[in-house]
């Protein structure tokens, strides 16, 4: 098998390093390449890397040896973490990477996220760690497409146990650097967020329209994790306009559900990415279904989801608060920025009759809204349901009005 693919094998080699020399012999057995890359601090290889310690550091402007003189291990780890993502993103930048695989625990693992939030979308960037699906893990410091694999039994030396997660992990990110259809950029990209069709139906009729004329179209399931997907995307400004209309995760941030950060909402704003907004299932908080619920949430009504979400209905001042956020967060938006509010309900439990109708709540909401709301934001009220066919209509007049007058780039 040829040798197409080189992978950089990131980690902390005075401790890790059978464990890291195991994983790229399993790489290259596989016809993979390797270049290896250092992040200690104290102690050294047993054999050079392609890219030592000093290499690391020097590259964010530092040096072991201030590293070691900071007599922190967690200032010492940072300046190993800046220059290893500068580091990355150059060589893959220059062509020599195709992929990265990372091991760690909690110190390894702090890095490793700096390292994969360092390379765009599309580079295979698998993380190996002790706390790999861990609560340590914040929302926010995780890559779009970061995978991580839970490195059992590996704290310290080989063994069969840890030998089976890695060897796992050598196929995978070799064989993700083999397969991967990067993004291509041929089309303007669109990112959406939705729930699933239970509950939000307007990306179901969206989507063929928006790819009708001539657009990408990604729907992002704003549950913590998606919504930080769409952000860290937005951020980079990768989207031609966003339809931002499932913004839960704002009224989870502040309310203690599954939050997808604390810049929910902004990123789109900062880099002046058209925007269109609406807050379907503003209403609700996504909680850990199979956790007891906080005791300020426990007499509130809610719906069972599946056993692993639970979404608890939030009443009306909190509501208030809620669209007060949206307002807050709007007002540093740089680009076009229009809200659409569907009057008769944001999701589909949410309609008259239905069993978490609540229209003292919306009400609260749309009147909070409205009084809130910053001059630079187009604020659109809209007598229908958010998954009736009129608010549809409304989002594709406002997308053609933007493309003709060049808000929108096509």
């Amino acid at each position: 098998m040829s040798q197409d693919k080189t992978i950089l094998v990131v980690g902390t080699y005075d401790t890790k390093d059978d464990e890291l020399n195991y994983l790229c012999g399993r790489i290259v057995d596989q016809g993979g390449r390797v270049l290896t890359m250092d992040v200690s601090v104290l102690g050294d290889p047993s054999t050079p890397t392609d890219y030592s310690k000093h290499a690391v550091a020097e590259e964010g402007g530092s040096s072991i040896q201030a590293a070691i003189d900071s007599g922190d291990e967690n200032t010492a780890m940072q300046i190993m973490a800046y220059g290893a993502s500068l580091l990355a993103s150059r060589l893959h930048t220059e062509g020599k990477v195709d992929g990265v695989i990372i091991l760690g625990g909690t110190m390894g693992t702090d890095l490793a996220l700096d390292v994969c939030q360092a390379l765009p979308l599309g580079v295979p960037k698998y993380v190996v760690s002790t706390v790999s699906f861990s609560q340590l893990l914040p929302p926010e410091r995780l890559a779009a497409d970061i995978q991580m694999i839970l490195w059992a039994g590996g704290l310290y030396g080989l063994n069969s146990v840890c030998k089976s997660s890695l060897s796992q992990a050598a196929g995978a990110v070799l064989g993700a650097a083999r397969a991967v259809e990067k993004p291509s950029g041929d089309k303007p990209l669109i990112g959406m967020t939705s729930f699933g069709k239970t509950i939000l139906r307007y990306m179901v009729s969206l989507k063929p329209a928006l790819e009708d004329r001539g657009f990408e179209v990604a729907v992002f399931h704003a549950t913590g994790m998606g919504g930080r997907a769409f952000e860290s995307l937005a951020a980079e400004g990768r989207f031609a306009c966003v339809m931002d209309f499932a913004t839960q995760e704002i009224s989870n941030h502040l309310m203690g559900g599954l939050s997808a950060g604390v810049d929910r909402l902004t990123n789109a704003g900062q880099t002046a990415t058209p925007q269109m907004v609406a807050p379907a299932c503003y209403d609700l908080v996504d909680m850990v279904g199979w956790k007891d619920l906080p005791e300020r949430m426990s007499h509130k009504p809610a719906h069972d989801h599946n056993r692993l979400l639970k979404s608890v209905v939030l009443d009306a001042d909190e509501r208030r608060e809620v669209a007060r956020a949206h307002a807050e967060k709007l007002a540093t938006a740089k680009g076009a920025t229009a809200f659409l509010m569907p009057k008769g309900g944001c999701n589909e439990w949410d309609r008259p009759g239905a069993d978490l109708h609540d229209q003292d709540g919306l009400t609260a909401f749309v009147n909070e809204i409205e009084a809130a709301l910053p001059d630079n934001v187009e604020y659109i009220p809209l007598e229908c349901h958010i998954n009736d066919p009129e608010f549809t209509a409304k989002v594709l007049q406002v997308l053609d009005r933007w493309v003709s007058d060049g808000t929108i780039k096509t």
